[in-house]
């Protein structure tokens, strides 16, 4: 009766019936008890007609009124409780005060008014108990303090029809408490099975909530993943165009990671990743609008809102924090980021526009300023737009006749005699003219030309060979591409065979960077370039790194020092550099070869340090394969160092 541990949920739904009930219960009681009133009238005493009325009149419309302002929207547990305890206890004092005054007046007129009292309790009765039968508790409440007095009254009097009419009740009594209980209890079991279904679709909206952030989550890092990254890239985009906002979307590359993860193996590198992750996370939790995703591999992308300053600086913080060392499974590692930036809307209006520029000015980073951050400008929309030209040129070239090799001679500079060749490309385009192989070469990699023009190159560079002396060897460049696909390097393979130049004349130059690209198969077409008799070069050796580890894991037989260290010559520090590696081939048994040589002093300062072979244009400058045979017959290059100071000049 005191509504004790009953469901939260339950006792609101009770409230909200009744307020829908309670305010009809009222009226039909005010209404059915002034007309008794009034059929009483003259016969009873104005006390009972009007004085004792009007109280238990005017406590039902105060009780209406209440019950029609107020509210359930919003309605609390403990108000509805308190709301509900309330209507219990005034239905008991009420349905007492009414049966009271409804049996004082059954003493009062004749039979018809006797008979009004009578129709007067039934009905009421019955109603009430109908308007309450979301509240069993008021509801037997009120029958019991109703139809108790009511039955005993009506068996006291000595007549038969007041009798019948007493078991009647009484009979109608029972019935209605069962059709009560079972009202009641339908009503609670669709309660409960409402709160058991908004139980389960609350479950479902937590699992498809989980499913959804499963879904946009990196399951290495924790980072959001690449999905995630252009649903939101979209859906800023879509804002900043309402509101003519900005923002900006970057691409982050990590550096080194793949010589790392081919050193160590794929568990060292997923655990890198993870710190890589963590950091990042970090920094985007408390850099405000920065958000940072995983886009796959070691490739992140970002999404700078709000303030569009200090960008760069915020690149620079990125690769900072990027290159500290971590220490995995007690292993220290050092790693770098590249980070290629586009703003909207300055390098684009959609997303494929921004983050094609991005990955653009990326691109940038990695081949001009490697560990840096590059914001893509106008200067890269005009590259862009050159390169789509070189590269539309490039799709419709006739490679055979466009194509040309030009030889630049390397001096093996202990005999004073000229070793070999290495093979230059040069591209004649009818419609660009002549386009260097730095713009031409990285495009064909970009679209899957590579392996034609390798081919192609490759067999002009061998043509040219069968004409030269036996004892000199072709240097020949091979791609990152180029050394990870099987297929070319067969097809190199039978090339050489078809030609008439042995495989041991050939040299094959391979980068850093291609081998760090793809470790395992670049690892096993060098072996399998070697295993011919060919010979394995690495290029560019110094600009990289991993160096050391590359030549003691892969099958190297020279060393090509890159002409940037020569340029630089005039530094102590770059020749000091250039020393210890004359010295460190030497202590390997491998040859090595110095690039960019423009001076005699140059030339003898490398002489005097044992360096073997030099090569540029103090030698010569590149030149067709034919007309190499009318410059060895004019060249100096003998045995005879006074010879060669006479033609050479002391002040070269």
């Amino acid at each position: 009766m005191t509504l004790t541990n009953q469901h939260p949920e339950l006792i609101l739904a009770q409230f909200k019936e009744l307020k829908r009930q309670v305010p009809l219960l009222y009226a039909l009681l005010m209404v059915n008890a002034i007309a008794v009133s009034y059929t009483h009238y003259g016969y009873a005493p104005n006390y009972l007609t009007i004085w004792l009325l009007g109280p238990l009149v005017t406590i039902c419309g105060l009780r209406s009124f209440l019950w029609l302002r107020t509210s359930i929207e919003n309605v609390t547990y403990t108000r509805a409780l308190k709301q509900l305890r309330q209507t219990v206890f005034l239905s008991g004092i009420l349905a007492g005060g009414f049966i009271i005054w409804s049996l004082a007046l059954d003493g009062y007129g004749g039979d018809m008014e006797r008979g009004h009292v009578s129709l007067f309790i039934a009905i009421t009765v019955i109603g009430c108990i109908f308007c309450l039968i979301n509240l069993p508790q008021a509801a037997l409440l009120v029958m019991s303090v109703v139809t108790v007095p009511y039955i005993a009254y009506y068996i006291s009097i000595d007549q038969n029809v007041f009798h019948a009419i007493a078991l009647n009740i009484f009979l109608v009594s029972l019935v209605l408490i069962q059709v009560l209980l079972n009202g009641y209890s339908a009503f609670r079991d669709v309660i409960f099975s409402r709160m058991a279904l908004a139980e389960k679709q609350h479950e479902t909206e937590i699992l498809s909530e989980e499913n959804a952030r499963l879904a946009h989550t990196d399951a290495l890092t924790g980072l959001p993943n690449r999905r995630h990254f252009f649903s939101r890239l979209e859906s800023t985009l879509a804002g900043a165009s309402r509101e003519n906002g900005a923002f900006t979307i970057g691409v982050v590359d990590l550096d080194r990671f793949k010589a790392v993860n081919d050193t160590y193996g794929h568990h060292f590198g997923d655990l890198l990743l993870q710190q890589v992750g963590d950091r990042l996370n970090g920094l985007s939790g408390k850099t405000p609008g920065l958000e940072i995703s995983r886009l796959g591999g070691d490739e992140f992308g970002m999404i700078v809102q709000g303030e569009q300053d200090g960008l760069l600086a915020l690149g620079q913080s990125i690769n900072e924090l990027v290159s500290c060392p971590y220490n995995i499974e007690g292993i220290q590692v050092t790693i770098g980021c590249s980070i290629g930036l586009a703003s909207f809307p300055d390098a684009g209006r959609t997303a494929h526009e921004l983050f094609d520029r991005s990955d653009y000015a990326l691109y940038n980073s990695k081949t001009e300023s490697r560990g840096q951050t590059t914001l893509y400008s106008s200067k890269h929309e005009q590259q862009i737009r050159s390169d789509r030209a070189i590269e539309s040129a490039l799709q419709a070239a006739d490679l055979d006749s466009e194509l040309n090799v030009y030889m630049q001679p390397i001096l093996d500079l202990q005999r004073n005699e000229i070793a070999g060749y290495e093979a230059l490309a040069q591209w004649s385009s009818p419609q660009l003219g002549v386009v260097p192989p730095d713009k031409f070469i990285p495009l064909a990699e970009r679209t899957g030309l590579m392996r034609n023009l390798t081919l192609t190159l490759f067999g002009k560079a061998l043509a040219g060979m069968a004409s030269l002396p036996s004892r000199h060897y072709l240097s020949f460049n091979l791609s990152a591409h180029d050394i990870t696909c099987s297929e070319t390097v067969l097809l190199l393979l039978a090339a050489i065979t078809q030609s008439k130049v042995a495989a041991s004349r050939i040299m094959f130059e391979i980068t850093e960077t291609s081998v760090m690209d793809s470790y395992e198969l670049a690892e096993k077409s060098i072996r399998l370039l070697r295993s011919t008799g060919a010979v394995i070069a690495l290029d560019d050796f110094g600009t990289g790194y991993s160096s050391l580890s590359y030549l003691h894991r892969l099958p190297i037989d020279r060393v090509k020092i890159d002409k940037s260290f020569i340029a630089e010559g005039e530094d102590e520090t770059s020749w000091k550099v250039i020393t210890s590696i004359i010295a460190l081939c030497r202590s390997m048994s491998l040859d090595c070869v110095v690039e960019g040589i423009e001076t005699n002093e140059q030339r003898m300062h490398l002489k005097g340090l044992g360096c073997r072979y030099i090569q540029g244009h103090l030698i010569a400058e590149p030149m067709p394969a034919g007309e190499i045979g009318d410059w060895l017959r004019k060249s100096s290059y003998t045995s005879d160092e006074e010879t060669l100071r006479r033609v050479l000049g002391a002040d070269q």
